[in-house]
């Protein structure tokens, strides 16, 4: 097959109206990152209100699985119909669940609110990337794509103390509720200023094989679960989920093979990059994306941080994060070598696992954030690489298809990750027999109650809480070194200087 690019004029003409569209595009990241970053300190409060802490999870994996579930759906929707418009009508559905989350009533209302938000939240991030590759030719698109860090840095670095707070001034209603200007906002701004090119292939949508997609994965998702769910991930039901998975994902491989426009085409795996980058942003999701909660989580119930106090640590990572992912970028962009940033990424990524499963309930609060901030460096040096380098190896119509299936499997092991460390925390807390004074069920010990414990109280729950986690970074680390493996597979590629060139071929 004949994978040569034919040059494509840029989307937007004018430099000051592309950076202009560019900044809407960076607003509309800044709304969905911000509402994962803000929700997370916010959540004992919320906690607090309707109970349910066993359900702590579902609060942000509800909203990781229906992004992830309908993110390749958004990358073909894009590469049919055009850019503009399905973007337009993911902010416009994450607004809406926006609002819905700032009315829900009840621990289930919130968790179909979340969802509802996630379905425009997919779509919103595969849609930046997708109008970037229309915007950007490879290189410049590395760099511009790393100021994207920025727009992180942001929102980590004010969304946990911003959760915190607005919690604390207004009710945590207004930490969704904030969505709501800013996206009116964003959507005014593109409707006006990013032009609608048509594409030239008339639209032939796979609804079969988006629903057998997003029912695999949604059952990848609650088989990590089913420990919770089930009492045991090898539980009769929690074996059926598997053979549902199986039978759904073999059902998808048919309908893919026979579709005329498929939401993600087969032929992306005829090059290595495509499935080893899916590895690469499986891991990767589950370490930058997945460990978040489970940080101010470990914060908060170690050290006895309040959730504003615990905020402050996420100014490390993303501190790291922005770091790492503008020097990346600015390297990629200038050499055009992309498998290095991965394999130092997941390299750091696994030490700090090892380093933080040696923290104890005693451990100096600033060698934390030290590791915080490695960690976070290692996921901003890995950022880049899986997009740049499956749009790179891509057919261009298949851009948007390869973007989503990117996306997809950054959300999905995240979501994944949530329920998996989840369940860890969990069985090792019901394996200890409490005998803690002021201490009935530490499984329903919230932040705020931890605070008004008696000294060597908070100490002992601390210490069972250290002990908790131990085995989670463990898990982390074998799940990063998995991703390390498959990133030391890749072919050493690099990228083409202008978009009159041909593709990148391996470097000898």
């Amino acid at each position: 097959m004949d994978m040569s690019i034919t040059p494509v004029a840029p989307l937007v003409a004018d430099r000051r109206r592309r950076l202009v569209v560019f900044f809407f595009l960076m607003f509309a990241m800044f709304m969905a990152t911000l509402d994962n970053q803000i929700v997370s300190t916010a959540l004992p409060t919320i906690v607090g209100e309707f109970g349910a802490l066993e359900r702590f999870g579902w609060i942000g994996s509800a909203y990781l699985l229906a992004t992830s579930a309908v993110m390749p759906v958004y990358g073909k929707l894009g590469d049919l119909f055009g850019r503009k418009y399905v973007m337009m009508a993911a902010i416009v559905i994450f607004t809406l669940g926006s609002l819905a989350c700032g009315l829900a009533w009840s621990m289930n209302s919130l968790i179909a609110a979340r969802v509802l938000q996630g379905l425009g939240g997919g779509g919103i991030m595969v849609s930046i990337f997708s109008v970037n590759a229309d915007l950007f030719e490879a290189r410049e698109r590395a760099r511009y794509q790393s100021y994207s860090s920025l727009v992180i840095m942001a929102s980590g670095s004010v969304g946990p103390v911003l959760g915190g707070t607005m919690s604390d001034l207004f009710g945590w209603r207004s930490i969704f509720l904030i969505n709501l200007p800013i996206g009116i906002l964003v959507l005014t701004g593109l409707a006006f200023l990013l032009p609608y090119r048509r594409p030239d292939r008339q639209p032939k949508i796979d609804y079969l094989g988006a629903m057998f997609l997003a029912l695999t994965i949604t059952s990848v998702v609650l088989w990590a679960d089913s420990a919770e769910l089930f009492g045991s991930i090898f539980a009769w039901k929690s074996l059926a989920i598997v053979a549902f998975a199986a039978v759904t994902a073999f059902l998808w491989i048919q309908v893919e093979r026979r579709a005329p426009e498929p939401v993600v085409p087969l032929r992306l795996f005829k090059d290595s990059t495509f499935p080893l980058f899916m590895i690469v942003s499986l891991v990767s999701g589950g370490l930058g994306i997945g460990m978040v909660n489970y940080y101010a989580l470990f914060l908060q119930t170690t050290t006895g941080l309040s959730p504003s106090s615990a905020g402050l640590f996420f100014i490390a990572i993303t501190g790291g994060i922005v770091m790492g992912s503008l020097t990346a970028g600015r390297l990629i962009s200038k050499t055009g070598s992309y498998k290095i940033f991965s394999v130092i990424s997941l390299s750091i990524g696994v030490v700090a696992m090892l380093s933080l499963s040696q923290m104890h309930a005693g451990t100096p609060l600033f060698i934390i954030a030290i590791i915080l901030f490695g960690q976070g460096l290692g996921v901003g040096l890995g950022q880049q690489a899986p997009i740049i380098g499956v749009q790179n190896s891509a057919p261009k119509a298949d851009i948007g298809a390869a973007s989503g299936a990117v996306a997809l499997t950054r959300m999905g092991g995240a979501a994944i990750a949530i329920s998996i460390y989840g369940a860890i925390i969990s069985s090792n807390l019901k394996g200890v027999a409490v005998d803690i004074p002021g201490v009935g069920k530490i499984q329903e010990l919230t932040p705020k109650m931890l605070a008004e414990l008696p000294a060597a109280s908070q100490s002992a729950v601390a210490n069972l809480y250290a002990g908790a986690f131990t085995p989670l970074f463990y898990a982390a680390a074998a799940t990063a070194a998995i991703g390390l493996i498959a990133a030391l597979a890749l072919k050493n590629v690099r990228l083409p200087a202008t978009i009159t060139e041909k593709p990148a071929a391996a470097i000898e």
